[in-house]
């Protein structure tokens, strides 16, 4: 369920008709429903209530600081893989003891600024990480506190570019080769060993591939027990899917349910779980306006948003829902692309699309995930607002560059 309906012949986000933030702030714009935000983490958050928890949301798919913020007023924590997602997460006031830290090239100077933040925890992916971890911590005379993250070999069954969890990916420790490196962490003067961390995908529509990583991770724990290698938090990561066109993902209650029933045999572990997709995909929209329209052998609406604003469909060959802003019913198969100089820079191609003509406005759906943070400055376009409504009030949360933006650090050399 998200909060963007039609009311009166006018596409609403919550109850702010989307014309009205068109015409303050420019297109085209992010827009968040907060309603939709705070709803989707209780409904994540709750399903756990009942089990030692931390939900961490993976600030990578939407990183804005104003919905951290809003996550953390609800007691989530940040599931961060660099060191400007801990600036991020810290600055929305996100509490350093609910962050955890994955990603496969941390830097020394990442280690040192997690250290010295007292995160939670590092996901640790390679020896040679851990033992610059333990270099890092001992320089700063502390203990890092750390969990391996483990690679299962399960297939997640979605789209390559976003599957982490197989032997050929390059995310994690081989769990064959795992319980060695625990055994060299516990003898690491700077190392504490906390938990064991996995996470095999994004986008995932089945419930089935997390129970298979599960119960190799909880096998994986009971191997460490017989070490004397004790695992405090349970790290499953995140990946649950949300609906673009035709998938059916499992409701967080019914994930939760099957993680849970397997969960019994570590009762003593705090399980982390690492959602993003599955809360801000659908509380987000990309609203754009169309420039112009053309017709050959296929029909193209241009509009004024391209691939560097939103990159998933020209990526991923990804699926948005595209609706108009005013209610209609009237389709054409069409082309929806941007302006950017590339042949790749598309919303939609060869669909029933909307029929559109100039200044008419466009919503591409479901793009609160992976929209905004995927952005990018190419053909030198300034990055669009963000903008998050509540109820009858809507705020900037980010505003639109300048092109002075584009060029900010920016020098002419004067050489000698």
């Amino acid at each position: 369920m998200n909060h963007f309906n039609y009311k009166n012949g006018l596409l609403h986000c919550e109850d702010i008709p989307l014309p009205a933030i068109a015409e303050a702030v420019g297109t085209p714009f992010y827009v968040y429903s907060s309603a939709t935000l705070s709803r989707h983490f209780k409904a994540v958050d709750e399903a756990f209530s009942d089990i030692k928890h931390i939900t961490c949301f993976a600030v990578k798919s939407c990183s804005n600081i104003a919905i951290l913020n809003l996550f953390s007023s609800l007691g989530g924590g940040a599931d961060i893989v660099s060191g400007g997602e801990l600036f991020r997460a810290l600055r929305a006031g996100v509490e350093p003891q609910k962050i955890v830290y994955s990603g496969v090239g941390k830097t020394v100077e990442e280690l040192r600024y997690a250290l010295n933040s007292r995160i939670l925890m590092f996901n640790v992916e390679s020896v040679q990480e851990l033992q610059a971890l333990q270099e890092t911590a001992a320089a700063l005379g502390c203990t890092a506190p750390v969990a391996l993250r483990i690679n299962p070999n399960v297939d997640p069954k979605t789209h390559a570019y976003i599957s982490t969890g197989l032997a050929r990916n390059k995310f994690g420790i081989p769990v064959a080769e795992a319980a060695k490196i625990y055994v060299e962490a516990r003898g690491m003067p700077n190392i504490e060993i906390v938990g064991v961390s996995c996470h095999i995908g994004s986008q995932l529509t089945s419930v089935a591939p997390f129970i298979e990583s599960l119960h190799k991770v909880i096998d994986f724990i009971k191997e460490l027990a017989a070490l004397r290698i004790n695992i405090r938090y349970l790290d499953m990561g995140g990946g649950l899917g949300i609906k673009y066109e035709e998938e059916n993902p499992p409701a967080p209650g019914e994930y939760a349910a099957a993680v849970k029933k397997v969960l019994r045999e570590v009762n003593g572990c705090t399980l982390i779980i690492e959602p993003g997709r599955v809360i801000v995909g659908n509380a987000g929209a990309l609203v754009t306006k169309v420039l112009y329209t053309k017709e050959g052998i296929k029909k193209f609406i241009i509009v004024d948003a391209g691939m560097n604003d939103l990159a998933r469909p020209s990526l991923y060959d990804a699926y948005h829902e595209i609706l108009p802003v005013i209610e209609s019913q009237e389709t054409a198969e069409a082309d929806i692309v941007g302006p950017i100089c590339e042949s790749g820079d598309f919303l939609a191609r060869g669909r029933l699309a909307p029929v559109a003509v100039r200044h008419d406005l466009l919503a591409v759906m479901s793009a609160g995930a992976y929209g905004f943070t995927m952005s990018s400055n190419y053909n030198s376009r300034p990055r669009v607002a963000e903008v998050m409504v509540r109820q009858t009030e809507f705020n900037v949360i980010r505003k639109r560059e300048t092109f002075a933006d584009l060029i900010r650090g920016e020098a002419v050399p004067e050489f000698t």
